[in-house]
């Protein structure tokens, strides 16, 4: 059974996402490719992160209200997507990036639930 394996990262529109993300980088020492990496070991790059990434506007976070998303790193998206159709959840769509393999449903509230199973670590 596929399942969730833990936050994969917070996503959030702000005014300035670059400004935010070298107050990120210059104050807190976080820096990655897509935005505030959270290694789980800075020896391994090949080990899971998380991340906080920044928006100009809500269309990545879009159907989704608040302007903000969770990620969530899953073991199996495909399995994941599979289980939840079987239950009835609407899945708004999924994609294979090669990187990772994503998919997104909206929970009761309206908010985005953006699943991510990650098939490679970026250089950070």
């Amino acid at each position: 059974m596929a399942k969730v394996t833990g936050l994969g990262g917070v996503f959030y529109v702000v005014k300035d996402p670059e400004a935010t993300r070298r107050w990120y980088r210059e104050v807190l020492g976080l820096d990655g490719e897509y935005g505030p990496q959270l290694m789980w070991s800075e020896e391994t790059k090949d080990q899971p992160y998380s991340l906080v990434s920044h928006f100009k506007d809500d269309d990545y976070i879009k159907p989704g209200i608040g302007g903000f998303m969770i990620n969530l790193r899953v073991d199996d998206c495909d399995g994941m997507v599979a289980q939840l159709e079987a239950k009835g959840v609407e899945v708004l769509g999924s994609t294979d990036e090669g990187y990772g393999k994503f998919a997104w449903l909206l929970d009761p509230d309206g908010v985005k639930i953006e699943l991510w199973e990650q098939c490679a670590v970026p250089d950070a």
